[in-house]
């Protein structure tokens, strides 16, 4: 255990989880489906937790503190979010496969270095950085510039959706959207670097070319230094879990496992 750790360990807090089972036991790893930032438990469980569980894959997905139905903490930190999967994880029956979206792709990085997982997937990772910001404030000035200020990130549907997705869902999901605790928020803005991973589990990094929140750029960068290539999917918007053809991502991952020996 870390010193800093031990001398001022995180708070805990009550977790919302959700779950979806294969009704035949085949000894695949678990997912566990982490958010990103304003998003719950409940993006997940809209379509990916029952394909999953389709597929043979135990599949959960958890709410961050803060978010969802987990406990309110508006004041909670990067660190605490990355302390809530390692503690969801290693209460699931196997080792686990991370899956991380936005932001919540950034919290998997970090508790990467803490949990031995099986394997991790990055999808549309939001690591930071002025970039980020940059292109944030261009797209959606408004509902960006008082999360600089520690106010709510308010994204909104042209950022999360493609056309494709009807605009009575598009309302529905960004009705649904909450918001990250501010010293969080503040996190993503100097991109805190993570430790390297625990056991060097292979990490499958994707998004769409087409993501109005993470520019191709990042991608890149980010699969580079998992030591490969993102895989894309052009025409989808940052919610790929959410979009008119969240299919095509979620069987990508499921197919990528079941190739990948390491994550067996």
């Amino acid at each position: 255990m870390r010193g800093r750790e031990w001398a001022r360990p995180v708070r805990p807090a009550r977790r919302e989880v959700l779950s979806a089972v294969p009704e035949v036991e085949e000894g695949r790893p678990p997912l566990l489906f982490v958010p990103g930032f304003g998003h719950g438990a409940w993006a997940f469980a809209e379509h990916w937790l029952g394909h999953a569980a389709s597929r043979g894959f135990p599949a959960f997905a958890m709410s961050l503190r803060g978010h969802g139905a987990s406990e309110p903490a508006p004041e909670a930190t990067l660190r605490a979010y990355a302390h809530d999967v390692v503690q969801v994880a290693a209460g699931l029956p196997r080792q686990a496969v991370l899956v991380g979206h936005g932001a919540g792709a950034l919290v998997v990085a970090h508790a990467l270095a803490r949990y031995p997982a099986r394997g991790a997937v990055l999808v549309a990772p939001v690591f930071g950085g002025w970039g980020v910001l940059g292109a944030a404030l261009r797209r959606n000035p408004a509902g960006t510039l008082p999360a600089v200020f520690g106010g709510p990130l308010r994204l909104n549907r042209g950022q999360l959706f493609s056309r494709e997705l009807p605009d009575e869902e598009a309302r529905r999901y960004v009705g649904r959207l909450g918001r990250a605790g501010r010293r969080a928020q503040w996190a993503l803005l100097g991109e805190p670097a993570a430790e390297p991973a625990v056991g060097a589990p292979p990490v499958l990094v994707m998004g769409s070319p087409d993501d109005r929140v993470v520019p191709s750029s990042t991608l890149t960068r980010v699969a580079r230094r998992y030591g490969s290539a993102p895989l894309l999917f052009p025409g989808m918007g940052h919610d790929l879990m959410l979009d008119a053809r969240w299919v095509e991502p979620i069987d990508a991952i499921l197919d990528w496992l079941e190739k990948e020996p390491a994550a067996h």
